[in-house]
């Protein structure tokens, strides 16, 4: 997934610059290589990005392309964001060879995903399911489904989309029944901060409505000092030219409790807005659930 983030990229500023060529640095970061251990586990921020900054900083490399939903909400001192590009579908996607939708697995189905956002919401729904820890990347996955390991899966949509996989996804998870993770299905690019020349070449890719949207939801995560793999959803939509709604949640491991909340106001107070969830989120209760998640080992990213 990552390579073809990377390709993508690339792709697109080669079209905006006809004259420009992007050399690619494929590489590995801790996140793709601990296969064997639920992430939430593994922990720590910049678990998807620290390597790429190590590269960038020794000069081997000019930007770096990140899932934003791995993107630590502080980036180290002299890193900046220099584009955010248009979001891909948000959604989770159920995956399975069996069932055509999530309602109609049987009782106690084992289902598979490796997030404990998903776990939570879906099982807050559906209690009696045998949910299951699943890692590696999204072939590896797949075939663990095809061996009958899992009932069904859940993958992040954007994710099946981009590898040409869309006949894969059985149902389309809506952000009604659950919330997407921070920024889902959205692409950023780092840059040295110092660089005006990068940043001059990597602005052109920036879409203006899912930066905002962008925003929005890290800022409601950052109020929380959530991480990329502890049970927050949150899901901005702007509304016309000028209004955004952000819903958001914050749940305990089990999905036996879930504190959710929203606001609308105008899209140029969009970071104000995220915070403000947060902190109404926070006056719900949602100290407590984290504090408990995070007493369990399931570290802040």
């Amino acid at each position: 997934m990552a390579l073809w983030q990377a390709e993508f990229v690339k792709a697109e500023l080669e079209k905006a610059h006809p004259h420009l060529t992007v050399e690619l640095l494929p590489m590995s970061t801790k996140g793709d290589k601990i296969l064997d251990v639920p992430l939430a586990k593994i922990g720590g921020k910049g678990l998807f990005t620290k390597e790429l900054e190590d590269r960038m900083m020794a000069g081997e490399a000019d930007i770096a392309v990140h899932s934003m939903k791995d993107v630590p909400m502080e980036l180290p001192e002299g890193f900046a964001l220099g584009a955010i590009l248009q979001r891909h579908t948000p959604t989770d996607a159920f995956v399975s060879n069996k069932y055509r939708s999530f309602a109609e697995l049987p009782q106690g189905a084992i289902l598979g995903t490796s997030s404990l956002r998903r776990k939570a919401q879906l099982m807050a729904i559906r209690p009696d399911l045998d949910v299951r820890d699943l890692r590696g990347n999204v072939g590896t996955r797949l075939g663990k489904l095809d061996a009958g390991e899992y009932d069904a899966i859940v993958l992040a949509t954007s994710g099946l989309q981009r590898l040409g996989l869309d006949a894969r996804i059985r149902h389309e998870i809506t952000p009604e029944d659950c919330l997407p993770a921070v920024t889902q299905g959205t692409l950023g690019i780092e840059y040295f901060a110092a660089d005006e020349e990068i940043k001059t070449i990597i602005s052109v890719l920036n879409h203006r409505p899912t930066e905002i949207r962008t925003l929005a939801e890290r800022a409601m995560n950052h109020r929380l000092e959530g991480g990329c793999q502890v049970p927050i959803g949150v899901f901005a939509e702007l509304l016309g030219n000028q209004q955004i709604k952000i819903r958001g949640l914050v749940a305990s491991l089990d999905g036996s409790q879930i504190i959710r909340n929203q606001v609308i106001g105008p899209q140029s107070q969009a970071y104000a807005l995220g915070r403000v969830l947060g902190d109404a989120l926070l006056e719900q209760g949602a100290k407590a659930i984290l504090d408990e998640v995070y007493a369990g080992d399931h570290n802040k990213g």
